[in-house]
């Protein structure tokens, strides 16, 4: 999918919802249970309930491969389900050396027909750039996470150098900055804001300004949202690409999984999976 594409979904629907099919099975519905499939079963029904209303669907792979063989059937039968117009992320975390990296974007891009995949980036360029090479795709680069762990290492503060010269004087310059900062400019050269995103967490919005000027024109994946106390309002006012109505690109994708797919566990839970959704969708719109 292409950036246009995205954007014109985003504001055809009115909505830049994510819907995370981190599917648990053993939070499912109970009775399902009786069905051949009944991951595929719950996923299936989510889907038509919230097609409408949402613009991407984001899959823990997590979930799946922890059932083995048949966790994996229930996710290509998932992606194959997801109507094509949705920008379907799998949310692999993968990154590793070049040609490894090379059969994970195979798998997930020929083989799976995802659109995107996250990465890590902390193995370097070389583990990256695969999954740039594909048209039409986009990797989605960590970048500053939602989880408590973000202190250990990616708020931690590094001490950069810089050396100059002016008027044959040697200056040295000292900059203090986070470490998830010098990630961040240093991953968005290796792509563009046509097949790179950043996965930027909700519970982090106070740093979302100096994100946007490091990354002006990137689109955001915004976990944290709804079960992990993130607020709609807040990232939606600080994380936008600003512009004009000629030129507005929104820039985001925020993610909600439990608050829509566990909001109920009874055989209604289709029916309040979309009430969740809708909720978010009007105040999205409110927003665009």
């Amino acid at each position: 999918m292409t950036r246009q594409q995205l954007v014109d979904q985003i504001f055809s629907k009115r909505s830049y919802l994510c819907v995370g099919l981190d599917t648990d099975n053993t939070k499912i519905p109970k009775h399902l249970l009786s069905t051949s499939d009944p991951v595929f079963e719950f996923n299936k029904q989510i889907i038509d309930a919230t097609g409408d209303l949402c613009v991407s669907y984001k899959i823990n792979t997590a979930f799946y491969e922890a059932l083995g063989a048949r966790g994996w059937e229930s996710l290509e039968k998932t992606v194959n389900y997801i109507p094509h117009k949705h920008f379907k992320i799998a949310d692999a975390k993968r990154g590793d050396i070049g040609n490894t990296s090379s059969q994970y974007a195979r798998a997930f891009f020929d083989t799976l027909n995802f659109d995107a995949v996250t990465v890590t980036p902390y193995m370097g360029e070389d583990s990256i750039k695969p999954f740039l090479e594909y048209e039409g795709k986009w990797a989605i680069v960590l970048g500053l996470t939602s989880n408590g762990g973000a202190r250990d290492f990616e708020l931690q503060k590094f001490v950069t150098k810089t050396d100059s010269l002016d008027e044959g004087i040697h200056i040295e310059k000292h900059d203090v900055r986070f470490l998830y900062e010098m990630v961040l400019e240093k991953v968005s050269r290796w792509g563009s804001p046509d097949n790179l995103m950043f996965v930027i967490g909700a519970t982090q919005p106070h740093e979302f300004d100096n994100i946007r000027q490091i990354t002006p024109q990137h689109f955001y994946l915004v976990p944290g949202v709804g079960a992990q106390g993130g607020s709609l309002k807040e990232i939606s006012e600080k994380a936008m690409i600003n512009g004009t109505s000629t030129n507005a690109q929104c820039g985001i994708l925020v993610n909600a999984s439990r608050s829509i797919i566990y909001a109920s566990d009874k055989e209604n839970f289709a029916e309040e999976a979309r009430n969740a959704a809708a909720q978010y969708q009007r105040e999205m719109s409110s927003y665009l």
